[in-house]
């Protein structure tokens, strides 16, 4: 297989996309923020196991990879680059996750009304930049979410984007609602 592979700036400084001709997960998508979840898919343990590397996340054909910040992006790049040439070929896409669809099973119809929401809404722009957003849960009217991929650490998420989401949600949902990042 020739790996073709793009390489695209973020909001977030400390994460970059890598954007490739295949795809890296068939369903759902995933962050992975130790080497331990990264057990059974050996393209993020590698890409983990380099220094500074603090999250691999997965969505369709992108990898988003954030660093602590303390690494230099030129040679963090080459290396992460090395790693995807060499091991994309072989990875699997189907690789076993828990399926985020599943999750927001479980949280009930509100969740699920909420997430329908971010999905049409949010959810689009967050996953153009490298980033996703999960929710976490809803306990009266507070929601709680966690950034994902260059999200995740993003000035940007902490404040504007945490008020739109709540401003969209208030609108459409509760206006009641506030939205808590964890």
């Amino acid at each position: 297989m020739d790996v073709k592979l793009k390489v695209a700036m973020t909001p977030n400084p400390n994460a970059l996309k890598f954007i490739t001709n295949v795809n890296v997960i068939n369903h759902d998508r995933v962050s992975l923020d130790s080497e331990e979840k990264c057990a059974s898919v050996p393209l993020a343990k590698m890409i983990f196991a380099l220094d500074g590397v603090t999250q691999v996340h997965f969505f369709e054909n992108v990898i988003t990879v954030t660093q602590s910040g303390s690494e230099d992006w030129g040679a963090l790049e080459k290396q992460i680059k090395l790693v995807m040439v060499e091991l994309l070929p072989a990875h699997d896409p189907e690789f076993h996750t828990v399926p985020e669809t599943a999750a927001r099973a479980d949280m009930g119809p509100e969740v699920g009304r909420i997430n329908d929401i971010l999905d049409r809404t949010v959810r689009p722009a967050l996953q153009g930049d490298g980033g996703d957003l999960e929710v976490l849960g809803l306990e009266d009217d507070r929601l709680f979410v966690r950034y994902q991929g260059a999200c995740g650490g993003c000035p940007s998420a902490s404040a504007g984007t945490l008020q739109a989401i709540e401003g969209i949600l208030k609108d459409e949902f509760n206006p009641n609602i506030e939205v808590h990042a964890m």
